[in-house]
Order: structure tokens, then sequence, then C-alpha cells
């Protein structure tokens, strides 16, 4: 049982096709996993995974040693958290210049302080160290109560060099018409969530929508306007 529970753990964040079939966000997650391993190689030395969760993403970094920190009340439970170090969401345990890396995923928008959150980050990452974040631009409200902002590339960029980070690249998860079938996959989950038939029964319909929206983001054009996430690269210079 421990193996399939693993296993299902796995196809949530790294989902192969078989995802398809058990997942309703297959299509979000296959977009973050797919951009965060694009830019996983510079990612190396000591690293922090701040809200990092079952450190989801770890396997796909070169790093020589990775510490995952979280926030102990949250929007949902640590039963299954590789949590090293808990925090009180205000100042991170750690001296200055600590970090070759630093990696926080799907976490931004459940910072009430954003400003505070990044003055951190930039304290314990060494100088010229490495930022990856992954944070949503359309996506429905999620860990109530703690879910405070959605931010757009452009603000994702101002805010960053406002915090002493330069931007080395950005990538923009989904930017195809698969995003409006994962939002109707969304909407269709969310309002058949009631217990385990009426899942089963979701499924029926999520199944076809992410078929239909993964071969329909083959023959339409992307939009670099609308999409799902945004995944950014970025430096600290100062």
């Amino acid at each position: 049982m421990s193996s399939i529970k693993n296993r299902l753990i796995q196809e949530q964040f790294k989902p192969s096709f078989f995802s398809v079939f058990i997942n309703p966000f297959f299509i979000a997650r296959r977009g973050l996993y797919i951009n965060i391993k694009k830019l996983s190689s510079h990612i190396k030395g000591k690293t922090l995974d701040v809200g990092c969760g079952i450190k989801p993403y770890e396997q796909l970094f070169n790093t020589s040693e990775y510490i995952g920190v979280e926030v102990e009340v949250s929007g949902h439970d640590h039963s299954n958290s590789k949590v090293d170090v808990y925090y009180d969401g205000k100042t991170l345990p750690f001296p200055e210049n600590e970090f070759d890396s630093v990696v926080t995923f799907q976490v931004f928008e459940h910072v009430f302080t954003p400003s505070q959150f990044l003055k951190e980050i930039n304290r314990v990452l060494k100088n010229n160290g490495t930022l990856l974040l992954a944070v949503p631009f359309v996506w429905d409200e999620h860990e109530q109560p703690y879910d405070y902002a959605r931010y757009s590339s452009f603000g994702l960029t101002h805010i960053l060099k406002e915090h002493g980070f330069e931007i080395v690249e950005i990538k923009k998860s989904v930017n195809n018409f698969a995003a409006i079938s994962q939002l109707i996959n969304i909407y269709i989950y969310k309002v058949l969530s009631y217990n385990i038939l009426t899942k089963l029964f979701a499924l029926l319909f999520i199944v076809p929508t992410t078929l239909f929206g993964l071969l329909f983001s083959i023959i339409l054009p992307r939009n670099n306007d609308l999409y799902l996430d945004n995944i950014i690269l970025a430096k600290k210079v100062q």
C-alpha cells in the first residue's frame, strides 16, 4: 500500500501520462514540472526550499545540501511534508549569506507581506546566488484562507528588482489552449468533490477535457497573455 501511495504522490507533481486519468490538475502540474526541470541546472550548492511541503522537485537539483523550511500553521497539513525547520513566517532562522540557491514553489501567493519575504530570502542568499520561484497567474483560490494574491510577470519582475534581484529568465507555463481546459477541470472537480463517488464521477468529465485541451494546444497558437504559472530564475545582485 505504501508503494501505491508513494506512486500517487509522485504522480501529483511529476505526472506521467497515467496521471491524465487520476489527476484533475494534470495540465498545470505537468507544465510546472517541465519548466522547473528546464531551469533546474542553475540550482546548486547549499539550497533552501521555502515552503517545501513534500519537496516535490528536490530530485531535479544537483545540490550539496537541501533544507526545507515551512510555516507550521498554513492552508494545508504537514502529515506528508519533509520539513527540516519550521519558522514563524517572518524571519528565516538562518544567518546572512548562508545559501547558494533558494527555491520556492507555489508559495508567494500565500505570503501576506511579500516585501518582508523577499528581504529575508535576499538576506540568507549569497551574493550572486540563485533564486528559482514558481507563482500562479491564473488559478482558483486555494488553501483558503491563506491565499492572498496573483502576480503577472511584470509585477513579479518589478518586486524582485526592488529587492535586489536581477531577472535571468521567465517562463510562462501552459500558455496555450490547455490552460482553458485546466480551468474547466478545476471547476468540475471543485463542484463535484463532495465524496469519493462524486470525485470519480468528476473524472469522467475531466479526462476527455484534458485530452481535448492537450490536442488543441498542439494545433492552436500560444498566448503569452493568458497562462497558468510564472516560473522565474533570478540572481541576487545587491
